[in-house]
């Protein structure tokens, strides 16, 4: 069975937008949502796993200098539509937060590769903590247009910290949600859960984003299983996206080749098995 980026179509060409500001709230105590409108067509063109680079503005005592990366979290139906759902943590967060409905913002992109995704699968697995489900989301609408079954194991601090209905917008999926607060989030117990459900569901691909710490339980985990396709969407600290200044590069193992490869330009979406030593997740 051969696969293809998720939603298909070649690299479209970046561009910088002017964007109004549609929509901007807060989710719950931490994460933001906000909806821009462009000033020409961009959902056609944005795919699943892609980031932009967004403008930040001055506010508040915040001065961000640097263009701040951001996972999308939905494009469409209009085709100057985008949104993205953000943690509220930085200055240039902050700063973003402080943003008025009917303000704008200018942003660059579409960068970054996108999700193998067939929509010939019988059921995917994604597991999710944190902002990454974000970064997942487009991935969990394109499995469900295409009549693929979804697992998804959430992970948070607690409850209140999920996002489950953030994260499926209407999609139907078995959901298995695990939380810091109870312990059920520990390596012991979602290593087991994750096996489980392997043995059981026989997800033809797993996909991950988020955190560290679940990309080497699902390295250790996916090491008995060769033949499910498995990618993380990797969440990197970056000045300018496009490849040129090389702060996000990272090493990875491909064949027993070791070389470093820069997150902006040949990922952020890579093959989980690949990926070597420490990684840093904004």
């Amino acid at each position: 069975m051969s696969a293809s980026p998720c939603c298909g179509g070649t690299a479209a060409t970046v561009a910088s937008y002017r964007c109004r500001v549609a929509e901007h709230y807060w989710v719950n105590q931490r994460y933001k949502y906000i909806r821009l409108e462009a000033d020409a067509p961009i959902a056609p063109i944005t795919k699943a796993g892609q980031f932009y680079q967004l403008k930040c503005p001055t506010a508040l005592g915040h001065e961000p200098f640097l263009l701040r990366p951001m996972s999308v979290y939905g494009a469409g139906p209009e085709e100057n539509r985008i949104e993205f759902l953000y943690n509220v943590t930085g200055v240039g967060t902050k700063a973003m937060a402080t943003l008025p409905e009917g303000g704008y913002m200018d942003i660059v992109g579409p960068l970054g590769n996108t999700f193998t995704f067939n929509a010939r699968y019988r059921r995917i697995l994604v597991v999710a903590r944190g902002v990454g489900l974000a970064t997942m989301a487009p991935l969990i609408k394109e499995a469900s247009r295409a009549g693929v079954e979804i697992t998804a194991v959430m992970s948070a601090r607690s409850p209140a910290d999920l996002m489950e209905k953030e994260f499926l917008r209407g999609a139907t999926a078995d959901v298995r949600s695990v939380f810091d607060a109870d312990g059920s989030s520990s390596v012991e117990a979602v290593d087991g859960l994750i096996r489980k459900l392997i043995e059981e569901q026989r997800p033809n691909a797993v996909y991950t984003c988020g955190s560290q710490r679940l990309l080497m339980l699902l390295q250790r985990v996916l090491s008995d299983y060769p033949h499910i396709t498995a990618e993380v969407a990797m969440e990197q600290h970056m000045a300018c996206g496009m490849g040129v200044c090389l702060s996000c590069v990272r090493m990875f193992d491909s064949d027993g080749d070791r070389r470093f490869l820069r997150v902006c330009r040949e990922g952020p979406v890579f093959p989980i098995r690949e990926v070597v030593g420490e990684v840093e997740f904004g």
